[in-house]
């Protein structure tokens, strides 16, 4: 291969990369690449800085390459080193130990797109741990194990002979984070790995009035139902007088209905449970619900289903499993048909693959905190607003 002919792949290799992740273009762009003969490896330092041995490099495909490359920078952009030096890794084997803990966190959310380089492509089974949670926690709870690919000080912050000499530094770095949080959160819903954008709601969080929003979203389906007219025969029209032989319908303008589902499972503790009433006051008083609303109590099936017209009416039963698909589809049962259904829950639960037909679903997300485990999500297919728990 010759001198330009590294530099020429490195360049596609980037242009696939960017393609296929535009979300972290900027940090691919950033980090600057340097061709190292006899380095035996491609890995990142903590100066954004990858050096990359020749040989290496013509082992890869493009493609091979830019999902490589993708990985690599994402050990930078979630500051593995700096989450590595606090965890005291220092020695070879607790080295590669977080090196595959820090690489199954990665490629977790890469696979859905298939973008995990099969030369690093420790995935959490392989450190016999389930999918969703932070490289501490495998780390701490994975079997041992070899480490398939040396990342560099960029992933484990135990610095290499040539490290350093990168443009960028920990301020910067910074800033950088930043802008690909930025670039994550433009991105339209569903579109990319949930883990980054967790990711990013860690960095960048919302400064959203998670009340207001919730209000809102609720008035907007509500407006939009209230403007509906149909036609029915259930009563005659004003016009019926005019034509006795034919019979006329007359125009009625739907009712708004919002049905609430109240998750009560074993997650739900007493906190969050207190936390939950508190919204379904504050859902029927912002969004001027003046008949009330139907709420379901629901952990994997559905244990009351009363209209209230305040917390205080409310009967909460449960304390088993979760499964908020079946209070959604118990309540888009319901007749009236609700327009709008709210699904207050702690996220510890599946999700249907798609909303009910004709009806908005609101997740409004009890968040908490939780150890080693990323916080979960609404489904892709709903509005969901995170309610802090120090709001």
């Amino acid at each position: 291969m010759s001198l330009a002919a590294p530099d020429r792949k490195v360049a596609a290799a980037r242009l696939w990369a960017t393609s296929r992740a535009p979300y972290l273009a900027s940090a691919i762009f950033a980090s600057s690449i340097k061709i190292d003969p006899g380095g035996g490896t491609i890995a990142i330092d903590r100066s954004w800085q990858i050096r990359a041995d020749p040989e290496v490099l013509d082992s890869l495909s493009v493609p091979e390459l830019g999902r490589l490359l993708i990985h690599l920078c994402a050990h930078l952009i979630r500051d593995h080193a700096t989450r590595a030096r606090a965890l005291g890794v220092t020695e070879e084997n607790r080295r590669a130990q977080w090196n595959r803990a820090a690489d199954a966190e990665i490629n977790d959310d890469l696979a859905s797109d298939d973008l995990v380089p099969a030369c690093a492509g420790d995935r959490p089974a392989d450190l016999g741990c389930e999918d969703g949670a932070l490289a501490e926690h495998y780390y701490e709870a994975g079997s041992p194990g070899p480490r398939r690919w040396d990342c560099g000080s960029g992933a484990d912050g135990c610095d290499r002979p040539g490290d350093g000499h990168g443009h960028i530094d920990p301020r910067q770095a910074e800033l950088l984070r930043l802008k690909v949080a930025a670039d994550i959160h433009g991105q339209p819903p569903g579109t990319m790995p949930g883990g980054w954008q967790r990711w990013a709601e860690t960095i960048l969080p919302s400064r959203t009035d998670w009340r207001r929003a919730l209000a809102a979203e609720i008035r907007r389906g509500v407006a939009l139902t209230a403007g509906l007219v149909d036609y029915s025969y259930h009563r005659p029209s004003r016009r019926a007088h005019l034509n006795d032989e034919i019979v006329l319908p007359t125009m009625v303008r739907p009712v708004p209905e919002v049905a609430i589902v109240c998750d009560t499972s074993g997650s739900m503790h007493d906190g969050l449970l207190a936390r939950a009433l508190a919204e379904i006051d504050g859902i029927l008083t912002r969004a001027g619900l003046r008949r009330g609303a139907p709420v379901l109590a629901v952990d994997t099936a559905v244990h009351t289903v009363r209209r209230v017209a305040s917390a205080r009416q409310v009967t909460l039963a449960g304390g088993g499993g979760t499964d908020m698909g079946r209070g959604i589809e118990a309540a888009a049962m319901l007749r009236p048909r609700p327009t709008i259904i709210v699904v207050l829950t702690d996220g510890f639960t599946p999700w249907p693959a798609r909303a009910p037909n004709g009806t908005r679903v609101v997740v409004g997300l009890l968040t908490q905190a939780t150890i080693g485990m990323a916080p979960p999500q609404g489904p892709d297919w709903a509005r969901t607003i995170l309610i802090d728990e120090a709001a």
